[in-house]
């Protein structure tokens, strides 16, 4: 079934908050080899954008290029497997790196890194969970008490109306949030989540019970668990 195109302009006009009022790239960059953030680095992701994005940001930068699987010179892959589990209606891009980025010109991907809409087992989108997998690296991830209000505001804004624009994107969301459940279920965790309505929170991955939490006391991972408390 075919859908409106996308307005991007005005999707970046409305999510252009950055997720904390400072750099945080400047915090997890020391850790990584390559000297860079880690969210910024296609080493460890590979940034996907919507067909509209793409045909937006190709003729206003040169900041982007579709991604041939040879930008991360120590592990270069073969882009075919990673086009096989692509949705068509998404591009695999590669930037030229942040020494080189145009903050207008930001993906969305890149603006709500390292979140994703948060959707219950019976279909409500609660907030923002961030993708477990970056708990290592991510300084943010460890510091979820330093994200903005301004940039909440404006993520629950934006996927309100991509999820109902995009009801492919509302399916994959809705399994990855039952992918992190079966995950914490397995790990025996709770899952932290930044409520739309405000507010920080533990969720149960069984019950779905929400218990108010203590933002600056939330588990802290890899490098950044003996760093002192956020202020």
């Amino acid at each position: 079934m075919s859908r409106p195109p996308l307005n991007i302009s005005e999707i970046y006009a409305g999510f252009n908050a950055p997720a904390a009022n400072f750099d945080c790239g400047l915090s997890c960059a020391p850790y990584n080899p390559r000297g860079i953030p880690f969210c910024c680095d296609v080493c460890c992701a590979v940034p996907v954008a919507y067909t509209e994005e793409w045909e937006y940001l190709r003729p206003r930068t040169k900041l982007w290029h579709p991604w041939r699987g040879d930008e991360c010179a120590a592990e270069p892959e073969d882009p075919s497997r990673l086009e096989a589990d692509t949705p068509a209606h998404m591009r695999l891009l590669a930037c030229l790196g942040p020494q080189a980025c145009q903050r207008e010109y930001r993906s969305i991907t890149c603006r709500q890194f390292p979140f994703f809409p948060y959707i219950t087992a019976d279909d409500r989108f609660i907030g923002l969970a961030y993708h477990w997998d970056f708990e290592p690296t991510c300084w943010l991830i460890s510091h979820l008490d330093t994200i903005s209000p301004q940039f909440r505001n404006e993520f629950v804004q934006t996927y309100d109306k991509l999820l109902v624009d995009c009801p492919e994107d509302y399916d994959s969301y809705y399994y990855l949030s039952e992918e992190m459940r079966a995950a914490f279920i397995q790990a025996r965790r709770r899952i932290p989540l930044l409520h739309r309505a405000g507010g920080f929170y533990l969720l149960s991955p069984r019950s779905g019970k929400l218990s108010l939490a203590d933002p600056g006391k939330y588990r802290r991972f890899g490098p950044y668990r003996n760093e002192p408390a956020s202020t």
